[in-house]
């Protein structure tokens, strides 16, 4: 099962705090810590969480319009967040999570994602980039 980019962020700030705290590392060696604000990680988890529940719900019959809907409305709320959430950024590495988890919910419920972007003339990695802002 795919895992939420948010849920790893905030497992990685967990590990850097305990180290900090233990002494193994010193703050300024983090790369986690202070980037992301819980504003932010809640406002990308529920986005990818809606975006879950609506790919579910679709499934594998879905029409090439309905998952692209799917897919812009995940992209458009990223934007927002990127845009408009303080506490956080959506970077290149960011950004590769979550294209990766947005194939990757597609994919477990049955999207053939490479045919889909085939279908549409990108690749399947640039499949969020005609609604993508970060």
């Amino acid at each position: 099962m795919a895992v939420r980019p948010s849920e790893y962020w905030r497992h990685e700030i967990a590990e850097e705090a305990r180290a900090v705290a233990d002494g193994t590392i010193t703050l300024d060696c983090t790369s986690f810590l202070g980037v992301y604000s819980e504003g932010f990680l809640e406002a990308v988890d529920a986005a990818l969480a809606d975006f879950e529940v609506e790919i579910r719900q679709l499934g594998a019959a879905a029409s090439d319009a309905q998952i692209l809907a799917a897919i812009e409305r995940v992209v458009l709320a990223l934007n927002s967040v990127s845009q408009g959430v303080a506490g956080g950024v959506i970077d290149t590495d960011e950004r590769e999570q979550l294209c990766l988890f947005i194939d990757e919910v597609m994919t477990e419920n049955g999207i053939e994602v490479g045919e889909l972007a085939a279908r549409h003339g990108v690749s399947r990695y640039a499949i969020t980039d005609r609604w993508r802002r970060w």
